[in-house]
């Protein structure tokens, strides 16, 4: 049994390999670009925190990092302001000192490649609303970055960026962000932020993704089965759901009118 944990290119790699070779099997859990949806009755200071945290987490290098953060239009406008107010009080500096909150991407390739999608979130149109630049003269740092105004067909907001890059986009109703939210390549996990049950209950089972955290997020468990839809890859690791990736299913036939056994 090979694990694969990474990029879903590196998923790809693994699984080609794999069939290559004797046909081993595979369990891939890959990318992700996740949504995390704040509805019109949600507590927004409560939300903006959760979202802050669903995105910035480990620098942003996090699989299941709530990338996509989609806000119901009539509440928008503040949680749009207060998002952008806790990204500039972000601390970035060395994490191994007290009161920091993010340290440096893991290496120049990563630091780069997320420059590079800041500068395309500025070229597609999206409003820059915090960050976008280099933190300081040394090191891998960026700044904590706020998008508005993102559109679904821009870069940033599909592929994984893997950074400290939050895109905030509006929605109008449930059928539509239940249509956008799954129109991706993805499906690692979503977080829903609501205080109406009925709502909750139609987002998480109408999301395609392996995880959905209601009012909360990057909840774990060695008794919650984690693993991902489509392209965030397959299998499941943790819980009872777990051992069937090391398991083999056996079946065995025979008469039981054996003259022999008689």
């Amino acid at each position: 049994m090979i694990r694969a944990q990474r990029s879903t290119e590196t998923g790809k790699i693994v699984l080609g390999l794999a069939a290559k070779s004797n046909l081993k099997p595979v369990t891939l859990e890959l990318g992700g670009k996740s949504p995390f949806i704040v509805c019109e009755d949600a507590d927004i200071d409560k939300a903006v925190e959760l979202a802050h945290f669903a995105l910035f987490f480990n620098q942003g290098q996090c699989c299941c990092a709530g990338s996509r953060t989609f806000v119901h239009e009539r509440v928008y406008d503040e949680f749009l302001e207060k998002s952008k107010a806790r990204a500039l009080k972000r601390v970035v500096g060395d994490p191994f000192k007290k009161g920091v909150e993010q340290g440096p991407q893991i290496d120049s390739e990563q630091f780069e490649k997320v420059m590079k999608y800041i500068k395309s979130g500025v070229a597609s149109g999206a409003t820059l609303e915090s960050g976008g630049e280099r933190f300081g003269s040394k090191g891998y740092y960026i700044q904590p970055t706020v998008f508005s105004n993102v559109q679904d067909n821009m870069l940033i907001a599909k592929d994984e960026i893997f950074g400290p890059v939050q895109t905030i986009l509006k929605f109008k109703d449930l059928s539509e962000v239940i249509k956008r939210a799954n129109t991706t390549n993805y499906g690692l996990a979503a977080g829903v932020f609501t205080q109406n049950i009925d709502t909750a209950n139609t987002l998480m089972r109408a999301l395609r993704a392996g995880t959905i955290w209601i009012n909360c997020f990057d909840v774990f468990d060695a008794a919650i089965p984690f693993g991902g839809y489509k392209m965030s890859g397959h299998g499941r690791e943790k819980g009872v759901y777990s051992l069937n990736n090391y398991l083999q299913v056996k079946a065995v036939v025979t008469p039981l009118n054996n003259p022999a056994w008689l």
